[in-house]
């Protein structure tokens, strides 16, 4: 594999992206039916007003993902958002594709007016939580986390 990038996602990366999606899902324990899946990937990738999506690629193939879903919050004045998965394959993961990943989403929510970034780490992923700290995202006891982007 050479230097894998993230871009924003077409419609046409769905076919490549259900696999990932299901092998994401495996891995922590969470069903996937791709009868359900695949229609709800190709709303999300054609309805701009429903959020945002990257994925990695590397020499046109995809080796991650990333989808950031838009909300409005009172509490914090406006539209929020939330990085409802990300994902990159095993093999590329440790080389901070994840974080260049986090960095582009943010970008993306900062252009789209978003105030702030939320995201959800399973109580189980001490490690994965401790690397959204690192990067900016605060706990507030709910496992619901934030970055303020004002």
């Amino acid at each position: 594999m050479s230097d894998p990038v993230w871009q924003n996602a077409q419609p046409s990366h769905a076919a490549q992206i259900l696999p990932l999606m299901r092998d994401y899902y495996g891995e922590d324990g969470y069903p996937f039916v791709l009868e359900e899946a695949a229609p709800a990937l190709d709303r999300f990738l054609r309805g701009s007003e429903l959020g945002r999506a990257w994925v990695l690629l590397d020499g046109g193939k995809v080796c991650g993902y990333l989808f950031l879903t838009f909300g409005y919050s009172l509490e914090y004045r406006g539209r929020d958002a939330f990085i409802d998965e990300i994902y990159v394959v095993p093999a590329l993961r440790g080389g901070g594709h994840g974080e260049r990943g986090l960095a582009v989403a943010e970008q993306g929510a900062r252009e789209s007016g978003v105030r702030v970034l939320h995201l959800e780490v399973e109580k189980a992923k001490p490690r994965t939580a401790a690397f959204y700290r690192r990067v900016g995202f605060e706990d507030h006891d709910r496992w619901l986390m934030s970055k303020s982007l004002t």
